[in-house]
């Protein structure tokens, strides 16, 4: 009898140890696939600043970074199933410190300017929102750039794979800087953001943009502390024919900013891949863009 009650209790203990288990297997699975089926947790959790829990739901739910090689760039593989919007955020995510809230005037500078998140080639520095408070701030970020010269061009700076990038470029077709001042058609100081701005605009257009009042300023001249040029990834250049166009988009350079013409960022990705990355085509006047979907 004893014997009879050992090996009750002893496979009593087997049978809540599996159950144990599948439980635990099971809530995991559960928690996994609601991941999956709100991939707007990772947007919440951004706009929250969970930094971490954004990290642990977004790698696993939205998007999928291959491990690179040394001396190799991660490949983005976005989840078609989402929309474009939800592509681009995952795409994002871990380079702002927290996504903006829909309706703030940092989102509004996102929607115009954040185009550039998406680059994730190791090499690429960049910052961590999306406008600097003063020259102080801008400084200190764009000490931390490994800057490349652009061929042809005698103060012409950009952080180092988009001067690769565009060298490229001109040498498949002569391709000319659109003032032909560095300091201005490049990389760009606050000063010099600021100077453009108060040419173009004025404080009360200011007031409007951050109200979402006005936004078409956004495509003439960048508020100050929000320009790509300071970020490195941006320039100014003067494209009359396809064949400058396909040079560009070849190398990953492409026209971002609506209505900005002679503006050019660096995405870092080849044509075919801007509308798996969730951006949107708009061409105006006979002038392509490849627009953010937020």
């Amino acid at each position: 009898m004893k014997r009879f009650w050992k090996k009750t209790a002893f496979f009593t203990i087997i049978a809540l140890i599996v159950f144990s288990l599948v439980a635990s297997s099971g809530t995991k699975n559960k928690i996994f696939s609601q991941n999956i089926r709100n991939p707007e947790s990772c947007i919440v959790a951004g706009s929250l600043n969970k930094h971490q829990q954004l990290n642990q739901i977004c790698t696993n739910t939205l998007h999928n970074i291959s491990t690179p090689t040394p001396q190799t760039t991660p490949t983005l593989i976005p989840n078609l199933i989402l929309t474009n919007k939800e592509r681009f955020l995952a795409a994002i995510t871990d380079k702002l410190i927290a996504i903006p809230q829909p309706g703030t005037y940092e989102y509004i500078l996102l929607r115009a300017y954040g185009s550039a998140f998406v680059n994730h080639n190791p090499e690429v520095q960049l910052p961590s929102k999306v406008v600097f408070s003063d020259e102080k701030e801008t400084k200190e970020f764009q000490s931390t750039l490994n800057m490349g010269k652009v061929n042809g061009t005698n103060n012409c700076y950009l952080q180092k794979a988009a001067a690769d990038a565009l060298n490229q470029a001109k040498a498949q077709v002569n391709i000319p800087l659109k003032s032909g001042y560095g300091d201005s058609d490049c990389t760009r100081t606050f000063a010099t953001n600021q100077r453009f701005w108060r040419k173009y605009a004025n404080n009360k257009t200011l007031a409007r943009v951050q109200q979402g009042q006005e936004t078409k300023i956004l495509g003439t001249v960048a508020p100050p502390g929000s320009s790509q040029h300071l970020w490195g990834l941006a320039i100014d250049l003067r494209v009359a024919s396809e064949a400058q166009r396909q040079a560009l988009n070849q190398n990953g350079w492409f026209r971002t900013v609506e209505y900005d013409i002679p503006h050019w960022t660096y995405i870092g990705y080849p044509l075919d891949k801007l509308g798996d990355l969730g951006f949107e085509n708009k061409v105006i006047g006979g002038v392509s863009y490849w627009l953010t979907p937020l």
